[in-house]
C-alpha cells in the first residue's frame, strides 16, 4: 500500500514532458496564481526525453532547471530508465507527473516512485487504453469518452485511478477529424491534472489495490 501523509509543506514535485508542454504550463499557472502553499505543491524540476521542445522553454521562462534523458543515449532502455530516475531523483521530489511525457517507464523508475508517479490518459481508462485513446473511442462509436488521471503501474494504462471527467462525443467527431473531440478531451485533462494534484499535495493519499483514497 502507498501512501503520502497530509502536508502543510508544499510537496516537491517533478514534471515530465515530451512536447508542447500545455499540461505543464496549467500547472505553472496554479502554482503561481494561488502560490505554492495554498496549491499545495511547488515544480522544482522538468525533465523531457529530447531537446527542443516547447516545454522545455515553458520551464525555462519559469526560472526552472531543466534536464533531458533520451533513449538514444544509452545502451539500453533499462539503462535509460536507471538514468531517468537517477535525475529526477536529484531533485528529491515527493511526485511525479507526466505532463504529455511519452515514454513507459521500467522497473527501476517504478521502483523509485512507484505511487507517487501521476499520468493522464485521453480516455476513460480502463477502455482504450495505449497511444491511440480519442482514435479507438470513435472508432469503438462511443456516446462519451474523457480523460483520466491515473497512477502509473508496469502495465499501459492500467495503475489506480485516481479522477476522471467525462466528455460528450457529437455527430461532428470521427475517427478521420479526431483533432476537435481530441482538443476538448484536452481542455478538461488540464483541469483535471491540476485539481488532482494539488488536492493529492495538500490533502496526501492512500492507495490500497486499485482504490486512490483519503490517507
Amino acid at each position: 500500500m502507498a501512501t503520502l501523509p497530509p502536508s502543510a509543506v508544499p510537496r516537491r514535485v517533478v514534471v515530465l514532458v515530451s512536447g508542447s508542454g500545455t499540461n505543464l504550463q496549467a500547472l505553472l499557472d496554479a502554482v503561481a496564481a494561488e502560490g505554492p502553499a495554498a496549491y499545495g505543491a511547488e515544480i522544482v524540476a522538468v525533465g523531457a526525453d529530447r531537446d527542443g521542445i516547447a516545454g522545455l522553454e515553458r520551464a525555462r521562462a519559469a526560472g526552472l532547471p531543466t534536464f533531458v534523458c533520451r533513449v538514444k543515449d544509452h545502451a539500453s532502455r533499462e539503462e535509460w530508465d536507471q538514468a531517468l530516475a537517477e535525475a529526477i531523483s536529484a531533485y528529491e521530489p515527493e511526485l511525479v507527473v507526466s505532463a504529455g511525457f511519452m515514454k513507459i517507464v521500467g522497473k527501476e523508475f517504478l521502483a523509485r516512485f512507484g505511487g507517487r508517479f501521476i499520468n493522464t490518459h485521453p480516455a476513460l481508462l480502463p477502455s482504450f487504453p495505449g497511444a491511440h485513446g480519442v482514435r479507438d473511442a470513435l472508432a469503438h462509436g462511443v456516446k462519451v469518452t474523457g480523460c483520466t488521471v491515473h497512477f502509473v503501474d508496469d502495465g499501459v494504462d492500467t495503475g489506480p485511478i485516481i479522477a476522471q471527467g467525462a466528455v460528450d462525443v457529437v455527430e461532428e467527431d470521427s475517427p478521420e477529424g479526431e483533432a476537435a473531440l481530441h482538443q476538448r478531451i484536452k481542455d478538461i485533462e488540464r483541469r483535471l491534472l491540476v485539481e488532482v494534484v494539488g488536492r493529492l499535495a495538500r490533502r496526501g493519499y492512500r492507495i490500497e489495490g486499485r482504490k486512490v483514497l483519503d490517507p
